[in-house]
């Protein structure tokens, strides 16, 4: 493709299990790239998809079939709602992440249920989608994917740094763009939020400011996991935290106490990776917990900045989903090595036509 200009859709579905983002941004390459974020929306998850999705991981083969089947179509609803209900008339592209329920790339394997061939029919539209699948079987973790829309498109900030359901870090270090997944953050916080009343998370850290006492013992545990020693490539999943973040918080009786314990955590592991006098654009749900981004502070002397009033901190992850989807369209690399690990940089996801 040798236009410079695209209105496309960025869709993405965390970890945190929140909701599913979309996007509709114009891209423009010009002397380097350019967006605008014209239209965004949150869909959030209710009750019944959450559950299915929290209990996916322990699905058989044959149910994880029906379920990306199931998903693909509500996903594709979704999508096609936005568009309806906006008007949007010059779509070059759905770009989706779809929503990770394996992520085993020491085994050569990963799953984003949503990625079906299927919706490109649903949605009687292009669709550029499952990224991650390809960087596995090159050697590469898969993750992270956004630290390419960081070098591009956030090149003013020294970090790049996302609070989701996991925290992940990106940065240039001589010629390279380097990123990992840091620590845990809402897929755990969320847990222990909904335990109190059934939140479904900790609205600016209060539970854990307010109520919650630090078990040290088992915050030196936490910090010594082998995981927080190894340099990147490295990224997590949600086998990663049952294999070995549950048992170690779960030791803790008091939710509130968990909540402050392993936000004492997050912040430990997110400083030890920030230089001093840099600037770091936080984004991602845990953008507004208050409270962490107080803890980072307390051990970092890094400036922390939340952007304010153009939807970056809810749509970045969205956003650069659409970017990958305008980059594979022009056969362009949109998945680093340096990164993932993988043998080479190059071109990933697919492809599909109505």
């Amino acid at each position: 493709m040798n236009h410079q200009c695209y209105n496309v859709i960025g869709v993405m579905s965390g970890t945190s299990l929140d909701a599913i983002d979309l996007v509709y941004v114009r891209l423009v390459r010009n002397q380097s790239w350019n967006f605008q974020i014209l239209l965004a929306k949150t869909v959030e998850y209710d009750g019944a998809w959450r559950i299915k999705l929290a209990n996916a991981i322990h699905l058989s083969s044959s149910e994880l079939i029906e379920l990306n089947e199931a998903y693909t179509s509500y996903l594709g609803s979704c999508i096609n709602d936005f568009i309806e209900g906006n008007n949007l008339k010059d779509v070059l592209a759905v770009c989706s992440h779809g929503h990770t329920i394996h992520h085993q790339p020491h085994d050569g394997y990963t799953l984003q249920i949503g990625n079906l061939p299927i919706l490109a029919t649903l949605l009687k539209n292009r669709v550029v989608c499952d990224f991650r699948s390809q960087d596995v079987l090159l050697g590469g973790h898969g993750a992270p994917l956004v630290p390419i829309g960081d070098q591009f498109l956030f090149n003013e900030y020294d970090y790049c740094l996302n609070l989701g359901g996991f925290g992940n870090i990106s940065f240039t270090r001589g010629n390279s763009r380097k990123a990992f997944d840091v620590v845990p953050v809402n897929v755990v916080l969320n847990r222990f939020a909904n335990q109190l009343g059934g939140a479904d998370f900790d609205d600016n850290g209060a539970f854990a400011k307010t109520g919650g006492v630090i078990n040290h013992i088992v915050l030196k545990q936490l910090n010594a996991l082998p995981f927080y020693k190894l340099d990147g490539p490295k990224s997590l999943g949600i086998e990663w935290v049952d294999e070995y973040i549950s048992d170690i918080i779960d030791s803790i009786d008091k939710p509130v106490d968990a909540l402050a314990t392993f936000t004492e955590h997050i912040a430990i592991q997110i400083a030890n990776v920030l230089a001093s006098s840099t600037n770091v654009l936080v984004t991602g749900g845990g953008a507004y917990n208050s409270f962490l981004l107080d803890r980072i502070s307390h051990y970092s002397q890094a400036n922390i900045i939340v952007p304010g009033g153009d939807n970056l901190v809810d749509f970045k992850e969205a956003l650069i989903f659409a970017f990958l989807g305008v980059l594979k369209l022009r056969n362009e690399n949109n998945c680093l090595a340096s990164v993932t690990g993988a043998f080479k940089d190059h071109s990933s996801g697919e492809i599909y036509l109505p």
